[in-house]
């Protein structure tokens, strides 16, 4: 099968950490040529609360009763709107206000009273460990409700919550819908290199470059963007390794449905990997971290290296269900 793809490096520009260097179509046989550089409260809804019994437990959905929301409104803090959640402190005169804000305030403020001591309302988490709340993601979707106890771990995966730049590095602070983020990498990091089809060339050029480096580029096929991330540090002191992986720019539950391969060819050897692609909303560091992706030390990375150039060949195939 021929690798569609584009060639020629161009002048670089920064995304994030990593340069880019978008190239104009060129035959089927070329690569995509990537360059490199160095190291670069929402309110909650108005209706979502249900009683459990004692202790609470499990999650739900479906609507609920003014009741409901009436109790759980009690719980609201004054000063950003989410809930006061266990261990619950309240000033002198009783009034509630969540332990993110009590530590940037020096008083009470509902009525300007003094917040110390610490005061803690047992009745309160009594009454909270009986109530299921609604997570803070429901004005985008979600529908669940949660036991305090649940609500932090789930919110910290929740498929509603934002969706953050994926381009590696730091500097971007973006967030958005799930739909918006291709839009904004075309307007704000356009220097990265789109290819289509299911089978290309990733072509990372000067892969000597010292320190921390990231190489990106998008795959599109099967009515999907993928991106490609090829990145190498020092994930342990003194030992350089490359971390290759890809991420579809879609839902978790999206990305079950396909799979991708990387291969390194060259020098009558073979190197390849085969995963599912993660979601974007996993980002690549927690990939990185628990090595699920292709890795590969500097010395492999020679052995398949071509004047400093490393091609990889990428495959996306679909699943069956």
């Amino acid at each position: 099968m021929s690798r569609p793809s584009s060639a020629g490096p161009s002048a670089n520009k920064p995304c994030g950490k990593q340069q880019h260097a978008p190239s104009p179509a060129a035959a089927p046989t070329a690569a995509a040529t990537i360059s490199a550089a160095g190291p670069g409260s929402s309110a909650l809804p108005a209706a979502a609360a249900v009683i459990s019994g004692p202790g609470g437990g499990g999650g739900g959905g479906g609507p609920v009763s003014p009741q409901h929301h009436e109790l759980t409104s009690l719980f609201e803090c004054p000063v950003c709107f989410d809930y006061v959640l266990p261990p619950i402190l309240q000033c002198q005169a009783g009034h509630l206000v969540c332990n993110q804000c009590r530590q940037k305030l020096s008083c009470c403020p509902t009525c300007r009273g003094s917040l110390t001591p610490s005061i803690r309302n047992l009745a309160m988490e009594k009454v909270a460990s009986a109530v299921l709340f609604p997570c803070k993601y429901a004005t985008t979707g979600c529908s669940l409700t949660l036991h305090h106890t649940e609500k932090p771990e789930h919110e910290d995966i929740c498929e509603y919550r934002p969706y953050s730049c994926p381009c590696p590095g730091a500097s971007c602070k973006w967030q958005g819908s799930l739909e918006a983020v291709m839009s904004h990498l075309m307007h704000a990091h356009k220097s990265i290199t789109t290819l289509q089809g299911e089978d290309i060339v990733f072509l990372a050029t000067d892969i000597n470059l010292p320190g921390a480096v990231d190489w990106v580029m998008m795959q599109s096929c099967f009515g999907h963007h993928f991106m490609l991330v090829l990145e190498k540090q020092e994930k342990y002191e003194g030992h350089q390794q490359f971390f290759a992986i890809v991420l579809l720019i879609g839902t978790r539950k999206q990305a079950e449905n396909f799979a991708y391969r990387l291969e390194l060819n060259g020098n009558r050897r073979r190197l390849t990997w085969e995963a599912t692609p993660r979601s974007i909303h996993d980002g690549v560091a927690a990939a990185i971290m628990n090595s699920d992706c292709l890795v590969f030390d500097t010395a492999i990375a020679h052995l398949f290296a071509d004047n400093g150039n490393l091609g990889i060949n990428v495959t996306i195939s679909t699943c069956c269900p």
